[in-house]
């Protein structure tokens, strides 16, 4: 009586795991309708910069890329330093991905291997501060920047925030699922030193993570904007955000232009995420699942 009530059902059940034909490609064409739409303002920046700002304000506007590119960089290269502020957007990117990496990646490392005193209250401290909203750091900064002489420096920009509370975080996570105690304590025994552990043994595994943080990192820095408009006084030591806005005006705002030198601005970093998003995912994942 059991088998004949239960065949029916085994029968069925491969069936009833497959889903349906109709929901597949309706869930594949909600996603690309949400690509296309995302990726919408960034074709019709880089269409923008080829035309002029006649043609961008014509109706219908240009819909396929035209000739003005070179013209509408030589407007961009003679109302602003652009290869300059270019340059210094990325050293200041460098500088503070570096020294980010290092600081966050020591500063995870003893949280999540060394034990002293008032350890939970140290790192709540520094999980806290990801709660103060930017701009509320902005005049205390401008006084610091002003009293220690770096306005208008770029060491104003990346040796503030060479430790963020995100990448002690992050680091802190990683290494307590990716590095034994084990191993860490052997090294001990055989007599090799906390900077050689750090260096030697620590930092070879923490790879995945010192990726992801040195991608965001850099891509926020790159970003950056509420920073140089701080500390930042003359044109030359602009960064690309604060440059490219600065040639907007209420009356004469060459758009070409400007949409010339947010395609040059964001090109590197279409480049850098296209070749390293696959590491970003894994070195937020691992750990994830165990």
């Amino acid at each position: 009586m059991s088998t004949t009530m239960h065949a029916p059902l085994d029968a069925a059940a491969p069936h009833a795991a497959q889903p349906p034909r109709m929901t597949t490609w309706s869930a594949y064409l909600l996603v690309g309708a949400g690509a296309l739409l995302m990726l919408a303002p960034f074709y019709f920046m880089f269409v923008f910069a080829t035309h002029s700002r006649t043609e961008i304000f014509s109706l219908p506007p240009p819909m396929w890329f035209g000739d003005d590119f070179l013209n509408n960089v030589d407007i961009l290269t003679k109302r602003l330093p652009f290869w300059r502020n270019l340059g210094l957007s990325l050293y200041v990117g460098i500088c503070n991905t570096g020294l980010t990496l290092l600081f966050c990646s020591m500063g995870g490392y003893a949280f999540a291997m060394y034990e002293f005193r008032f350890k939970k209250a140290l790192f709540g401290l520094v999980m806290g501060t990801m709660l103060i909203p930017t701009f509320m750091n902005m005049i205390p900064s401008f006084m610091i920047m002003d009293l220690l002489g770096w306005i208008d420096q770029p060491r104003a920009l990346y040796i503030p925030g060479a430790a963020s509370a995100f990448g002690i975080f992050l680091m802190r996570q990683f290494i307590g699922s990716a590095v034994p105690r084990e191993l860490v304590e052997a090294a001990r025994m055989d007599g090799c030193g906390e900077l050689g552990i750090y260096a030697r043994i620590v930092l070879p595994l923490l790879k995945p993570a010192l990726g992801t943080l040195g991608l965001i990192t850099f891509i926020s820095s790159w970003n950056n904007f509420i920073g140089p408009l701080v500390v930042m006084r003359s044109p030359d030591m602009y960064t690309l955000p604060l440059a490219l806005r600065s040639l907007q005006s209420p009356v004469d705002t060459e758009w070409g232009a400007l949409m010339a030198g947010s395609a040059i601005a964001t090109l590197p970093l279409i480049v850098l995420f296209a070749l390293c998003s696959r590491q970003l995912i894994s070195g937020l994942t691992v750990g994830a699942v165990k």
